[in-house]
């Protein structure tokens, strides 16, 4: 490496006058491996805007624009090692660099194995998400150690969820209209043929849309794109699933003008590191494209990856305390084997045909159509005729018989101990047992295992258009129409021993749940509890100029979104007869959003930007409807404020100092969020003004306003050529900026209760560590040998507070009367927000690369957590102690009856892959 080092600087000084008036860079760029010349480099002035990618020769020329005197040019293509050539730039002078080398990059094999969605702490709560996968592809190492070294603390990137970041595929956007969030679960598995990203960081501008907070990422699927050759993984695991293995092959161009490009792959395990999390997915995909002359290609894409796993669940410290950090209450024993009653499910097809049209050498339309269909189904138990059929109800654990009101049952609790420790689990044969007792009496079935299922057929048509209008300056512009129908209903997917059926009646105050059928009697196969469509259109539009100067870069960029919402009830719910069955309202939402930046140049070296922005989006389909299974009911409906768009205003600026050592960005930022809305459903004990105080609540907070403010700092330095040393560090504050409304709805309080404001302002917003730094070393040898370690640092995590009792619900009786002994020192000491223990997590990687012949073979070996550091991770107060009272109560006693549940990091875990290219 040291002596192509200084045999590169020798060749830049020899420069040869071509033509007096021109300034000209070229060379040649080859695999270090195997010296052959490598296609589809992309090749940039470091803090430019000029870039080109090397030819079917590996070569490459730029000839106008260039910035003169001393510069650095990077080299990167997926795959391989990103490479920085320092040069010198002679006005009128042509510079020519032969024997540019890239080295095949084996920590790539890791890309998108932090799990992405596997990682989902809470499908149902949305408590936690991780972006690993929006921000693996970056060459930014701010941004890969927020992916690879901070994901496993579900760090958040400036403290967002990841619907503020847009994923596309060959330019179409593919989060989900439901929640913002893109569903990674519908495309995992298919590591090999997603490598193709192009990544634009928080407001930075994008060529395919508007962007969000956290930018957008377009993953390129054309076939013609993919390197030529093909590749057969092997990993294994320790962490989702324990098996996976996965087969991609290209053709690169061939005669007529056609390329193709397959993948295959299955992920699988028993378990993953939490108890009865199965795994059990398969990965198909094609991209077949046609070139048609020098203008036009069309490239079809066709991708399908079933999946099912089992889920983990939430838990107290008391359970944690008697199980460990593995347990996990959703399965039990049957059959001698573990089944998970909490099963995600999906199977969501994507069918893309996408056009390319290069109109002329500067402008360029690309057309796509998009067509998602499937099923996304989530398991559960239902129990009208039975027990709680969950292994840590409350009424089971120790902390309850210690807290009987006629003092502590010490018996009661040392055996509730001892049966929690030897079992613990779902009682499968109990269940078939009392289904079976039912059928012998000729009743209904006591429980029945179904699935919460979302049929969606989403057809998305966009046109996204880029033109060089003169030297300086790029226009962008997109137009972009989705068309969503979502059918969300629950289906009974097992019976468990009953022929007697299920009655479709709400066991716990005997209402109908349709009343078109009343006293349906349904079984396997059959929709029950509630049927329903969700319509949704959304019409958007984007327009983008940029300017590239010698010195400045600057750019300005609009856009224009109208969401249409409609539900439609197929059933007619007794508590909401008129208001249920047909269809609702229509809800129409405005986006406007603006934003612009610019980069200053002080040299090579030293670059300064500024990007600022607004936009107004609609509510989420999850955040706008308070109960769709139930009724059309909107949010606002019971608060008399009317439902209207969220609103965000964000700056950033940013100090980049890059030499051909040492490479190094200063982030401040600041995001302001209002207007936004939570719907969210628990069990509330403790609600002022009703009946036992106790209902099933859809919580509907509204008006929330948030801050996000902190600065983000990341160095790397290539001390050798082969040890470099990296250090990173984010430090944020992310707050609740005012008191939103919340109203609470209920079957068993039609007409809602409005309890004013959440008393929110400055509590901290709960997501993953708000500060998080990592220092870490790389060495690579060679010998085609590496190895790396980090340490990394979190801090400032705290839990997700409980609105409702931070409202006038909690110094109220359920009479509604305030309570006579409220000590306000005792309720600020109940009500502070509980921040977990720092702690800190060691991680280690390491990889090795062999040339057989014509055939490469590459190891690739992580641990995480090699100390085995326990630490929680995230987690919510119950809603359960909802007035002073009740949480007086809970908190005195020896243990804690509705403690806030958490989720646990991983203890050790490994990560091995082996390839074998050809």
């Amino acid at each position: 490496m040291k002596k192509q080092f200084f045999s590169f600087l020798f060749v830049c000084f020899n420069l040869s006058l071509v033509f007096a008036q021109q300034t000209v860079v070229k060379g040649i760029v080859k695999d270090m491996l195997t010296d052959q010349p490598i296609i589809g480099v992309l090749v940039n002035f470091e803090g430019t805007q000029l870039t080109t990618y090397t030819n079917e020769l590996g070569a490459f020329e730029f000839s106008s624009g260039l910035p003169l005197g001393e510069q650095i040019l990077t080299l990167s293509k997926v795959g391989y090692l990103n490479a920085r050539y320092p040069i010198i730039v002679s006005e009128g002078q042509t510079l020519s660099i032969q024997d540019m080398m890239l080295s095949l990059d084996n920590s790539d094999d890791d890309l998108f194995t932090i799990t992405l969605s596997d990682d989902e702490l809470n499908d149902d709560t949305s408590g936690a998400d991780n972006i690993s996968g929006l921000l693996s592809a970056s060459q930014d190492i701010f941004q890969r150690a927020a992916a690879f070294e901070f994901s496993s603390s579900f760090f958040r990137v400036r403290g967002l969820n990841s619907e503020n970041g847009n994923v596309l595929m060959n330019g179409i956007e593919m989060n989900k209209l439901f929640d913002g969030r893109p569903q990674w679960s519908n495309w995992g598995g298919l590591n090999d043929v997603l490598r193709g990203q192009e990544l634009s960081m928080g407001l930075a501008p994008s060529s395919y849309n508007f962007g969000g907070l956290l930018g957008s990422t377009n993953i390129n699927l054309r076939a013609s794109s993919y390197r030529a050759g093909g590749r057969i993984t092997y990993s294994s695991s320790n962490r989702s699933y324990t098996n996976r293995l996965m087969a991609t092959y290209a053709s690169g161009m061939v005669d007529g003008g056609w390329a193709y490009a397959f993948s295959i792959g299955r992920r699988w395990g028993n378990e993953g590191f939490q108890d009865g999390t199965f795994y059990d997915a398969n990965s198909f995909f094609a991209s077949v494209e046609k070139k048609i002359n020098d203008k036009h290609s069309l490239n079809f894409v066709g991708i399908y990856t079933p999946n099912r796993r089992g889920k983990s669940s939430p838990n107290t410290q008391e359970v944690f305390d008697l199980k460990g950090i593995t347990y996990n209450e959703y399965w039990g024993w049957h059959d001698g084997e573990k089944r998970n009653s909490r099963v995600r499910r999906i199977a969501e097809p994507v069918l893309m045909l996408n056009h390319y049209w290069d109109i002329s050498e500067k402008t360029s339309l690309n057309t796509n159509v998009a067509y998602q269909f499937g099923e996304l189904g989530n398991s559960r138990l239902d129990y009208a005729g039975g027990a709680n059929p969950s292994p840590a109800y409350y009424q089971g654990l120790p902390s309850y018989f210690l807290a009987d009101t006629d003092g502590p049952d010490y018996a009661g609790a040392y055996l509730a101990d001892q049966s929690f420790r030897t079992g613990g689990q779902v009682n499968w044969n109990r269940i078939y047992d009392a289904n079976l007792t039912n059928n012998i009496n000729g009743d209904y079935a006591a429980y029945v295992l179904y699935e919460d299922r979302s049929d969606d057929e989403q057809l998305t048509v966009n046109t996204i258009l880029e033109s060089q209008l003169s030297e300086h300056t790029t226009l962008n512009a997109a137009i972009n129409y989705k068309r969503l129908k979502s059918h969300n209903f629950a289906e009974i997917v097992d019976m468990l021993g009953s022929n007697t059926g299920y009655l479709n009646v709400d066991s716990f105050d005997q209402v109908q749940f349709d009343l078109q059928n009343p006293n349906q009697v349904v079984g396997e196969g059959d929709t029950f509890r509630y049927n329903y469509n969700i319509d949704a259109n959304v019409l958007s539009s984007f327009l983008q100029a940029q300017f590239k100067y010698n010195k400045v870069d600057f750019f300005l960029s609009g856009s224009y979104t109208a969401t249409e919402y409609q539900r439609e009830g197929l059933y007619q719910t007794e508590t909401y007869a008129d208001n249920s069955l047909g269809k609702g309202r229509k809800l129409s939402f405005t986006g406007l959003g603006a934003k612009g930046g610019f980069t200053y140049k002080f040299s090579g070296k030293h670059i300064f930007n500024v990007n600022a922005g607004y936009l107004s989006k609609a509510p989420t389909i999850r955040n706008t409807f308070t109960n769709s299974r139930e009724n059309h009911a909107i949010v606002g409906d019971k608060s008399g404020i009317n439902i209207t768009e969220e609103k965000i205003t964000s700056f950033d600026a940013n100090y980049i100092f890059r030499s051909s050592t040492v490479k190094a960005r200063l982030t401040g930022y600041y995001t302001q969020m209002q207007d936004a809305n939570e719907v969210s459903f628990y069990f509330a004990d403790g609600i002022s003004g009703v009946d036992q105080g106790t209902a099933f609540v859809q919580e509907i907070l509204q008006g929330i306003d948030k801050s996000h403010l902190g600065m983000e700092f990341g160095i790397e330095a290539q001390v050798t050529p082969s040890i470099k040393l990296t250090g990173v560090a984010s430090v944020g504050q992310f707050t609740y900026d005012n008191n939103p409304n919340l109203v609470l709805t209920s079957s068993d309080f039609v007409e809602g209760l409005n309890f004013g404001e959440a008393q929110l302002e400055n509590y901290k917003i709960a997501g993953g560590p708000q500060q998080a730094a990592s220092i870490g070393f790389e060495y690579r040898d060679p010998n085609y040998w590496w190895f790396g370690a980090t340490t990394n640092f979190f801090a400032n995590t705290y839990v997700d507070v409980s609105p409702l009792t931070r409202t006038e619900n909690f110094y109220l009786d359920t009479d509604g009367l305030p309570f006579s002994d409220y000590d306000p020192n005792l309720a600020r000491e109940l009500l502070r927000q509980e921040r977990f223990e720092d702690y800190m997590v060691v991680n280690a990687v390491g990889g090795k690369s062999w040339k057989i012949g014509d055939y490469y073979v590459s190891l690739f070996v992580s641990l995480n957590n090699i100390f085995n550091q326990k630490y929680k991770s995230g987690g919510f107060e119950q809603g359960r102690s909802a007035n002073y009272q009740s949480l007086k109560e809970d908190a005195a006693n020896p243990k804690r009856v509705f403690g806030p549940k958490y989720w646990y990091g991983r203890g050790p875990t490994y990560f091995l892959n082996l390839n074998f290219r050809f």
